[in-house]
């Protein structure tokens, strides 16, 4: 094992500062000859006026470095720009340590991202509220220019303002590309919509509704979802059940990888016996099964039956291959002590998301607690 520590690293422009890679027996001189270096580099008046700020400048210094040796920068300038749209001055600070490459973009280009994201903003004080959660997307500022014309062209397909800004906050080098990259899959997606027989009435809502729930489709290739489409069709859907397929599965149709989905559905279909229309019942009922590998399949049956479970029963709640085996030992625990017979219950019980569990445990503890009889109920007694 190599024993290397990275000491300072930091990038601007095409070059690196300073950086230095030292053998454990030399790590103590290195760094404090690194250290010491930066030190007399660093812009004394960009550390003075970041700490007049109430920026925490030891926190820049250990994450970006960098950005402290930096000659020309604009920190009242770029302060004074983001109290004016609204952000309050605590805020500022903490935006400056988070992102303090903020302090190097120009004036301009702040009030040219400023009339950018005003477009998709209703009024500035959401905007401040972007800028607080999200300041590197609002401080990227290259390719101005293709940012620009794709906000104008999903506008102009009527997409709602704020699933653009989504896009633009989750996937900014969606808007880095050219427009024509962009257009490619979004006319995509809309053939193949009208192909699987979806109205075109719909099709705005079912985009918008995609792209919310995957912001980075745009950066996999045009075809994929055809493609991927394509092999579902060969396992018998129809174009309708393919519809609501994708529905299902919330924009991952774009992250399923087709040697995983061959695999994976040849598992389900040996493994947990099935026809092959059984087998499209269990991956409508449980999409998720095409995203996962067949060794990670594998590996969660097997634990699901060495619990004592029946593939019929697996066959029956397909779900339950969505949880890691520690996660259904530690479920089947907690319910057989109230009460769960893992040969007569359902496997429906254990599915879900841990809230979704806890509240079936609460009732299932309730029943547990109750009395058999109402003890205020008057007793019927026969003479």
């Amino acid at each position: 094992m190599f024993r290397l520590g990275l000491l300072y690293s930091g990038r601007y422009g095409e070059h690196w500062f300073p950086s230095a890679l030292c053998s454990q027996g030399l790590y103590r001189g290195c760094l404090q000859f690194t250290a010491s270096s930066a030190q007399r580099k660093e812009n004394r008046q960009t550390v003075e006026s970041l700490k007049q700020l109430s920026v925490d400048v030891a926190r820049i210094r250990q994450l970006k470095n960098w950005v402290l040796l930096v000659n020309e920068v604009y920190v009242y300038e770029t302060a004074s720009i983001l109290k004016e749209i609204g952000v309050e001055g605590k805020k500022v600070a903490l935006i400056l340590e988070r992102y303090p490459e903020a302090i190097l973009c120009k004036p301009a280009e702040i009030r040219a991202q400023q009339e950018l994201w005003g477009r998709l903003c209703t009024n500035e004080k959401e905007l401040a509220r972007i800028i607080e959660r999200f300041p590197e997307s609002f401080f990227t500022i290259k390719n101005h220019k293709n940012r620009q014309d794709n906000i104008k062209y999903f506008q102009a397909l009527n997409i709602n303002n704020r699933i653009i800004g989504r896009l633009l906050v989750s996937s900014p080098q969606t808007f880095c590309s050219g427009v024509d990259q962009n257009r490619a899959v979004i006319e995509n997606l809309q053939q193949t919509y009208l192909q699987l027989g979806g109205k075109q009435a719909d099709m705005r809502i079912w985009l918008m509704k995609l792209l919310s729930q995957n912001p980075f489709i745009f950066l996999k290739p045009p075809n994929l979802v055809c493609e991927n489409l394509t092999f579902l069709q060969s396992l018998g859907f129809s174009n309708a059940e393919l519809l609501k397929l994708i529905s299902k599965l919330k924009g991952l149709i774009a992250e399923l990888s087709l040697s995983t989905m061959e695999k994976s559905s040849a598992f389900c279909r040996q493994s947990l016996q099935c026809t092959d229309e059984g087998l499209k019942i269990i991956f409508m009922s449980c999409p998720a099964l095409l995203y996962f590998s067949a060794p990670i399949l594998e590996e969660r049956l097997t634990a699901i039956l060495r619990e004592g479970f029946s593939v019929e029963q697996v066959r029956a709640s397909p779900t339950v291959l969505e949880l890691s085996p520690q996660i259904v030992h530690r479920r089947i625990k907690r319910l057989i002590s109230l009460g769960y017979d893992v040969k007569r219950d359902s496997l429906e019980l254990l599915t879900g998301t841990k809230k979704d569990f806890e509240v079936r445990c609460g009732k299932m503890n309730w029943r547990k607690e109750r009395p058999l009889f109402n003890p205020v109920a008057p007793l019927s007694i026969e003479d």
